[in-house]
């Protein structure tokens, strides 16, 4: 199947005519040609109110559940709009639903980076593995021994500073 048409399937066409490009205008117009673009530039003018806001097409355009996600910035919108104007209103509006988004997330993964360690106390969680530095021959500390003494050492998530920790 195709993709869905801008132009319904239809070839598009310019309705201001061959006379859109300047160098066609400077062959020559006739006075036909010269009411019609006079009349064609006339009409890019909008009305004072212009664009006007009909809530039966938003309504038909944003779904319910849509709509009452966007119901609280929309109410901030209308409060802020008559101080700041209506295209100031908007672009806050838009920023202010990103930053609450970027906010969230970053609350939310400190939130699960915090309280969710890899630990002797659960079974999952964020595991940070730190290697230990290289130590090359001439080095000072050659030959690094493992700061590990004994095999109950490795892998103990934490149990031995946990258990001081519940104790005291």
């Amino acid at each position: 199947m195709g993709h869905a048409s801008d132009t319904g399937g239809v070839k598009p066409m310019s309705i201001a005519g061959r006379l859109v490009s300047e160098r066609e205008r400077l062959v020559g117009m006739t006075d036909a040609e010269r009411a019609f673009r006079a009349q064609w530039l006339k009409d890019q003018h909008l009305s004072p109110n212009e664009p006007y806001f009909v809530p039966e097409m938003y309504k038909e355009t944003h779904n319910p559940i849509r709509r009452f996600y966007r119901a609280p910035l929309d109410k901030f919108r209308t409060m802020i709009e008559p101080m700041v104007g209506a295209d100031r209103a908007l672009k806050i509006r838009y920023f202010t639903g990103k930053f609450l988004m970027v906010a969230a997330f970053g609350y939310g993964a400190t939130y699960y980076f915090k309280y969710n360690g890899h630990d002797w106390t659960k079974k999952g969680g964020w595991n940070v593995v730190q290697s230990r530095k290289s130590v090359l021959e001439g080095d000072p500390g050659y030959p690094q021994v493992s700061d590990r003494s004994k095999g109950s050492d490795y892998s103990d998530r934490g149990f031995k500073e946990g258990s001081k920790n519940l104790t005291m």
